[in-house]
């Protein structure tokens, strides 16, 4: 089975175990900028995948659909889009597309770490006193020279 035909599964794996329809992915493609000889003139290479936010939250938990869009920079738009004009060929461009939603999608769906708050030990704050002290008693003997005249 491959990203870009589907086949297995019903639609595109577009992240690990998240299936989006192969009609939810839209596909456009223009002509790229920067070095490439002619194939920049002749050739349609870069590659746009437009992905609507309703197909992801259906595909995906809410909090791990949230944590995307935030990750993506949505601004309230019904797709997210993803360009790719880095390769002189239209396919590569495709899978280069796709791998930046699948690095978005298991970066959203990692587990969030929650930080519970701990208090110092009386050792740590034995060292953060002597370590201010020592600072002081170096600041302490930069001071004005006396000359015993």
């Amino acid at each position: 089975m491959t990203a870009e035909t589907g086949h297995g599964g019903g639609g595109v794996e577009v992240g690990p175990g998240v299936r989006l329809p192969a009609e939810a992915l839209r596909w456009s493609f223009a002509r790229s900028s920067g070095p490439g000889g002619q194939n920049v003139n002749k050739l349609a290479t870069k590659a746009r995948l437009n992905v609507p936010v309703v197909a992801l939250a259906t595909a995906m938990s809410v909090l791990a659909c949230r944590r995307l869009l935030t990750i993506a920079g949505w601004a309230g738009e019904e797709e997210l889009a993803f360009v790719s004009q880095e390769s002189r060929s239209q396919s590569a461009n495709k899978r280069a597309c796709l791998a930046k939603l699948r690095a978005m999608i298991v970066e959203a769906r990692k587990p969030v770490m929650v930080r519970r708050a701990t208090r110092p030990t009386r050792a740590s704050k034995r060292r953060r006193v002597e370590g201010k002290k020592k600072r002081a008693e170096v600041k302490r003997g930069r001071g004005a020279v006396e000359t015993g005249e």
